[in-house]
């Protein structure tokens, strides 16, 4: 028998994140396109960023019939993607407010996305700097600098926006790896995910 969850966070009512998540205003628009199979993941993210935010938007499916509805409406719509012609955060352009396009999912099922979506395809794709570090500290990111979706959506809208501003979004994220790691024990932890000390140069 399942547990019963919070209708808004989606977490186990013990376990609620409700209480963490902001209500931030931005001029940027999140549009967030989260592939189904991330819905079950105990690390939803996605939602999380896209309920912390009063200018986001989240879309759960493979193929978005309405996409084209959904762009332009006076936004310059991005691909938050990285490719050999995306520009590093921050952009710069005309008068209207960026609206960010978000994939959502592992690189293979966010590929997906784009190959479900042509129109995805099309549209200017910016990136972040190189450099970057997850604080996800349950798992070993797959390629260097992969933050997961809620560290993504941050650390682009302080770039795009100011420095400090989207941090708050970050609490229900640490509070849920926390949880894990308290669910786990600390012995099971550090002996699968704490850092290996480094060995003194010869």
């Amino acid at each position: 028998m399942s547990r019963p969850r919070c209708m808004q966070c989606q977490r186990p009512l013990s376990h609620c994140l409700c209480r963490l998540i902001p209500r931030l205003p931005s001029q940027t628009h999140l549009l967030i396109l989260q592939h189904p199979d991330e819905q079950r993941h105990a690390l939803n993210t996605a939602r999380l960023a896209a309920l912390g935010l009063l200018n986001a938007r989240l879309e759960i499916g493979e193929v978005f019939a309405e996409l084209p509805a959904w762009l332009d409406q006076g936004y310059r719509d991005c691909l938050l993607f990285p490719g050999e012609s995306a520009r590093v955060l921050p952009v710069q352009g005309d008068d209207r407010p960026l609206r960010l396009i978000v994939p959502d999912g592992t690189w293979r099922k966010a590929r997906r996305l784009l190959y479900c979506n042509p129109l995805l395809q099309t549209l200017p794709r910016v990136c972040l700097p190189d450099g970057l570090s997850s604080r996800y500290r349950l798992r070993k990111a797959p390629q260097a600098g992969a933050l997961s979706t809620i560290e993504a959506v941050v650390v682009a809208l302080q770039l795009q926006e100011g420095e400090g501003r989207f941090a708050e979004l970050l609490a229900p994220f640490e509070a849920l790896i926390d949880g894990q790691i308290a669910a786990m024990g600390d012995v099971l932890y550090q002996r699968h995910h704490s850092p290996k000390p480094t060995q003194p140069a010869d």
